[in-house]
């Protein structure tokens, strides 16, 4: 059963572009979120007004004082949407760019010498980034093992490896192979406890369409992520910085505005675009419980979104009346486990002895869109560990329905049927 009512699910889906449909395969479910979630309608829209505007930023016209103000009101529709009152937001080319810059420039600004931790939990946007430019600050890399049942990294676990010489510390918010979250604010609490001093930088790609964020809450040092995953479009990345790396030595144009974080003009579009995915989350929040502040807004809709995937994925697992769940089909391994109240939108399985490719092409002829996450560059942190060549992926996001899972159940189910008669 879904959490919202039937009309207000179709309210949502209506505002988000190729529901239903592809533009090139025709009718087909959703369930490829991870890869990138589907496009606000009003996103689609903005974009093609930013991308016709010739003007600059930064000219005496009131074109360009326009497009400077739409920033700076971007800006701010960020700031509450990811709970900080501290620090700026600046984009770029993609969210694991911003990464490799934000880990590049706390790794060059820290004090010399020490270590730098990060986690086998992570994507390689924060993992490759962190220990190359360990090599290049002549650090050791120190890895914080995940625990391959729970299917994430606790505050326990990085208690256990960062040391009081720990300069640098990378963490995943969730993965987008487990579908696991960690409590960042309890890690990045016993990160200092253990080093004060630590530069704290967040992968929080994944993590973004799927629960709501309070940088002021995790004394970190920047988080960033890809907005095409959370309802916006490709094509540039975002990314928040604390004040007090931006104290320290950053890339900047000589002579320039030393708080300066951008390189260049950037896409006013893009900006733009944050404010529609911001005006969204209010809109629903207020569907939940009319409020005026735009802070309890943003919360409701985090809390309804976490609810929806919630009964989502239990569903997917569990089952309705006589569709059997995952948990009930022959062969059905689940990382992380069918109980883990840390899953956010997102099961990753497989059937043992079946190739998941075979599983994915049987569920494409079906119009169900999955993807196969393979042991390699970019998963085989997870899937090695536990012996697996590779996974199904199956990603919603809160404008999924029940009978979309149960038309992804029917169809697993049949394919099972299809094994055991061949």
């Amino acid at each position: 059963m879904d959490y919202f009512s039937p009309k207000l699910l179709a309210e949502i889906r209506d505002k988000f572009a190729f529901v239903e449909a592809c533009p090139f395969v025709g009718k087909r479910i959703f369930f490829e979120n991870a890869g990138g979630a589907l496009t606000l309608k009003s996103v689609v829209e903005t974009s093609a007004k930013f991308a016709a505007i010739p003007d600059n930023q930064g000219r005496e016209n009131l074109a360009s004082r326009t497009l400077m103000d739409i920033i700076q009101k971007a800006k701010l529709d960020a700031a509450s949407l990811f709970g900080t009152t501290k620090g700026q937001f600046f984009v770029g080319e993609s969210g694991t760019e911003l990464l490799f810059r934000l880990v590049r420039n706390a790794a060059i600004s820290a004090e010399q010498g020490g270590n730098i931790v990060g986690s086998s939990f992570e994507h390689p946007a924060t993992r490759s980034a962190a220990k190359y430019w360990a090599l290049q600050t002549n650090r050791e890399y120190i890895n914080v093992q995940h625990d391959n049942h729970s299917g994430h990294v606790t505050a326990e676990l990085y208690s256990k490896i960062v040391n009081p010489d720990t300069r640098v510390v990378t963490i995943l918010h969730s993965s987008p192979v487990t579908g696991i979250s960690i409590d960042l604010e309890a890690i990045s609490k016993a990160v200092h406890t253990i080093s004060p001093k630590a530069f704290v930088i967040v992968d929080g790609v994944q993590y973004a369409a799927h629960g709501g964020i309070n940088i002021d809450h995790y004394k970190i040092d920047g988080y960033a992520i890809s907005p095409y995953k959370m309802y916006s479009r490709h094509g540039y990345g975002f990314a928040w910085v604390s004040n007090r790396l931006t104290q320290m030595s950053h890339e900047q144009l000589l002579d320039g505005p030393s708080e300066n974080w951008e390189l260049g003009t950037r896409d006013t579009g893009a900006y733009a675009t944050i404010s529609d995915v911001v005006k969204y989350l209010e809109w629903l929040g207020g569907k939940i419980k009319n409020s005026e502040r735009r802070s309890v807004k943003l919360a409701n809709a985090a809390k309804a979104i976490a609810a929806q995937e919630i009964a989502l994925t239990e569903l997917m697992i569990n089952g309705e009346n006589n569709i059997k769940g995952l948990k009930d089909l022959k062969g059905i391994e689940i990382i992380g486990g069918q109980k883990n109240p840390n899953r956010k939108g997102l099961v990753g399985f497989r059937i043992n002895g079946v190739s998941s490719h075979s599983i994915v092409d049987f569920l494409n002829g079906k119009g169900i869109r999955t993807h196969v996450r393979k042991a390699d560059h970019y998963s085989g942190n997870i899937l090695h560990p536990l012996g697996w060549k590779d996974c199904v992926r199956v990603s919603v996001c809160h404008y999924n329905s029940a009978e979309e899972i149960k038309s992804l159940l029917l169809a697993l189910n049949e394919f099972q049927m299809d094994l055991l008669t061949n």
